[in-house]
């Protein structure tokens, strides 16, 4: 069953060159200022006066942050598993709110002291911050290290700072039953596993999910039939407290892959970098050229680049068992934000009969952490998805017409692509 973990990790060992946090050393300098996101550029605005939020009586500066942030009030995912640093405050009377755009992704509970907020900065990765709901104060975002650092430590993902959709098993007050076990969640889990600890709107015809229901006390399962194809969730809790009375079956699946792929292209560019930076030592220790590239970086940045494009072409995305419909104007809003070629056709296009979307690959790829991906992992990853797209490699998610649609969208939309691709 799933919970939203907005989750940075750390990871202690030694470099070439110094022993420490590989997070705050270099090549990484995590805990440099950040400047490069949307929420960075906000913070700064906020600083300089040049903007300034409205204070809501009843929600704070949480409406005129999303605003600034370009996120929309239709992104609304509710989960009622206590996974914040908040936690005490979350319950299945009182979820959690979950809001996300392209760079940023803001959590709130009614009536909290703080919105969380996650900024995806193309150079530092994932990076947290917090604004007081404090309406007699100016508001200011403020930069979270350790306490976020030590809350949730993924040693699959080595101490990088990651996004974490989590299954658990939620009890009547929101606890995590840990000893169900607990799986991350992405585009690849199956529709029958998804959205336990959430609340989900929309139909779904004869499919079936975890979300809606509290686990039993005896077995740990869910009622999968009471939870389906719930349209109103006034019975479950005061929607009136939110923004927005939806938690869009259709927002939550984009969340799904959203915050993976985000996770994997902040993950490869950590692993790449910190590969070319022991690079470098190796090359001045043993007298090579600077720039020399090793076949361990090699093997690194192919690897890199390979679970890059598995999540990129929706490989392993589980297909959807029935068509889907939200309750939310999520689907045309999302949609509406796409670039398009000349025959309107767009990454951002929605399927929702037989997967996510119409075009299997992610709409990250337009995104400017993508494209602040070390050069020569960028490099291979252009490489290798050309291949894909004409052919010449074969994909899991993509058939001989969807190769030809995706590489016509990513010709007309794409700015920074290799000249070959045009040649």
């Amino acid at each position: 069953m799933i919970s939203l973990v907005l989750t940075m990790a750390v990871h202690l060992a030694v470099s070439p060159t110094q022993e420490g946090d590989l997070l705050r050393g270099g090549p990484i300098h995590y805990d440099a200022p950040a400047t490069a996101g949307r929420v960075e550029r906000v913070g700064r605005r906020l600083e300089s006066g040049e903007l300034e939020l409205a204070f809501d009586p009843d929600a704070g500066y949480l409406p005129a942050l999303l605003d600034a942030l370009g996120i929309p009030v239709s992104s609304q995912a509710l989960v009622f598993s206590k996974t914040s640093f908040q936690s005490e405050r979350i319950s299945p009377s009182a979820p959690r709110a979950v809001f996300f755009g392209d760079e940023a992704y803001v959590g709130t509970i009614p009536g909290a002291p703080i919105v969380e907020i996650t900024s995806v900065d193309p150079q530092r990765g994932l990076v947290f911050y917090t604004l007081d709901q404090d309406g007699a104060r100016e508001p200011r975002l403020v930069r979270r290290y350790d306490d976020c650092l030590q809350c949730h430590v993924t040693p699959d993902n080595h101490g990088w700072p990651v996004n974490l959709l989590r299954s658990v098993h939620p009890d009547d007050d929101g606890h995590a039953i840990m000893s169900s076990g607990t799986e991350t969640v992405t585009h690849a889990t199956p529709f029958e596993k998804r959205w336990g600890g959430w609340y989900v709107t929309g139909t779904h015809g004869e499919a079936r999910h975890r979300g809606n229901a509290i686990a039993a006390p005896d077995t740990d399962e869910v009622d999968t039939e009471a939870g389906a194809n719930v349209e109103d969730l006034s019975a479950y809790f005061d929607t009136g407290r939110y923004l927005s009375p939806h938690s869009d079956v259709v927002a939550l699946m984009v969340l799904e892959h959203q915050a993976e792929m985000h996770s994997r292209i902040a993950f490869a560019a950590y692993e790449v970098r910190l590969a070319l930076y022991r690079q470098e030592e190796l090359n001045r220790l043993f007298g090579d050229p600077p720039g020399t590239l090793r076949s361990t970086t090699e093997k690194i940045v192919r690897s890199q680049a390979d679970a890059l494009l598995e999540y990129l072409l929706f490989e392993e995305e589980a297909r959807l068992p029935a068509p889907i419909r939200g309750t939310s104007d999520f689907a045309a809003e999302f949609q509406a934000r796409g670039m398009t070629d000349a025959r309107g056709r767009s990454l951002r296009a929605l399927d929702l009969n037989e997967r996510l979307f119409r075009y299997p690959l992610s709409y990250l790829v337009h995104s400017p952490a993508f494209d602040a991906l070390p050069a020569e992992l960028l490099e291979v990853v252009y490489r290798e998805l050309w291949n894909v797209l004409t052919g010449e490699r074969k994909s899991a998610g993509l058939d001989r017409s969807e190769r030809g649609a995706v590489l016509e969208i990513l010709l007309a939309t794409k700015r920074g692509l290799p000249e070959y691709w045009r040649d």
